[in-house]
């Protein structure tokens, strides 16, 4: 089973990895290729490491957050358990739509019996508490730059509305109840009552506070990365180059998650690039290069880093069938 079923998992991968060196190869183009080559030539590698470090330390705080909301849904993993499964995660971000990341659902299910709805219920909310978390982040820079204050604000009214309304419980419940009495929908309706209830209990107001917090400084933390890149390009350091760095990451990744492109390629990158020259002033081929550098720091580190795990992890690329609680009637 394992053989058959690797293939389909990374085959799934590869339009992500596709799009990626196409996305790339548009911004070394889009930046002038010799001037991109002159900036990473001249780049001060030595900082590259220290970059990685923030990442990690970004990864480090959204694990804690994931092990939180895993006993929140009751689930006790060992923290190595725990851990080998958020890490093998990564490379599902390149997947169409990150809809690879369900998987993380099979894997909590084949781990710990918890529901597979209800493993779905914690990645999904694993990715609105970082949206919220970067929007957070990037706050004040869209009062100062109104530009970006109507995607700003439909970005956030979205998440926030989602979890408003998972809170109020009557409203979903009935909306549940109505999909019982639609013969297409009744079979799904015990899975969805499953990630209902999940959502409900990840999403009250003292969860979603703690999330958003790690969230905040986990984030900011590639944000102080992004700075360390900027100036092994040769910007001079000040605060109001952190300040800069740390909201074009931020709302950056905020328009590529919401944007359902695989690891939000293509939009994440536009974004960075387009933002540096906009609030920043750099010349397109010094913001080029600090947007291939700082999405091999993050996006492209951490699908290293899962497939890595992989390697070690046979059991994740070889899946059983889901185990699922039969419902009654």
């Amino acid at each position: 089973m394992a053989d058959s079923n690797k293939p389909s998992i990374l085959r799934r991968m590869i339009p992500g990895i596709i799009l990626g060196f196409l996305v790339l190869v548009g911004l070394v183009l889009a930046g002038d290729v010799g001037q991109v080559t002159h900036d990473l030539a001249s780049f001060r590698w030595e900082v590259f490491p220290i970059a990685l470090g923030f990442t990690l330390f970004n990864y480090i705080l959204r694990f804690f957050k994931w092990h939180y909301y895993l006993r929140l849904s009751g689930v006790s993993l060992p923290m190595r358990e725990s851990s080998r499964l958020f890490v093998a995660g990564f490379p599902l971000a390149v997947t169409p739509g990150k809809a690879g990341e369900a998987l993380k659902a099979v894997w909590l299910n084949q781990a710990s019996g918890l529901p597979f709805a209800r493993g779905v219920s914690v990645v999904l909310a694993e990715r609105i508490s970082d949206g919220l978390a970067v929007l957070a982040l990037s706050a004040l820079g869209v009062i100062t730059t109104p530009r970006y204050w109507p995607a700003f604000a439909l970005i956030l009214a979205g998440l926030v509305a989602l979890v408003v309304f998972i809170q109020i419980r009557p409203a979903a419940l009935w909306l549940l109840g109505l999909c019982e009495r639609v013969p297409l929908l009744r079979r799904a309706t015990h899975g969805l009552r499953e990630f209902y209830e999940g959502s409900f209990t990840l999403f009250r107001p003292r969860a979603t506070l703690t999330a958003i917090t790690l969230g905040a400084v986990s984030w900011l933390g590639e944000g102080v990365g992004f700075y360390v890149i900027l100036t092994g390009l040769g910007l001079p350091p000040s605060q109001k180059l952190l300040a800069g760095a740390i909201f074009v990451l931020a709302f950056s990744t905020a328009l590529g998650a919401a944007s359902a492109l695989p690891g939000g390629l293509g939009a994440a990158e536009a974004s960075i690039a387009g933002m540096l020259a906009l609030v920043i002033g750099l010349p397109a081929g010094i913001a080029a290069s600090a947007t291939v550098l700082i999405r091999l720091a993050t996006l492209w580190f951490g699908v290293s880093l899962g497939l890595a795990t992989w390697l070690f992890s046979k059991d994740l690329l070889g899946l059983k069938e889901v185990h699922e609680p039969v419902a009654e009637g």
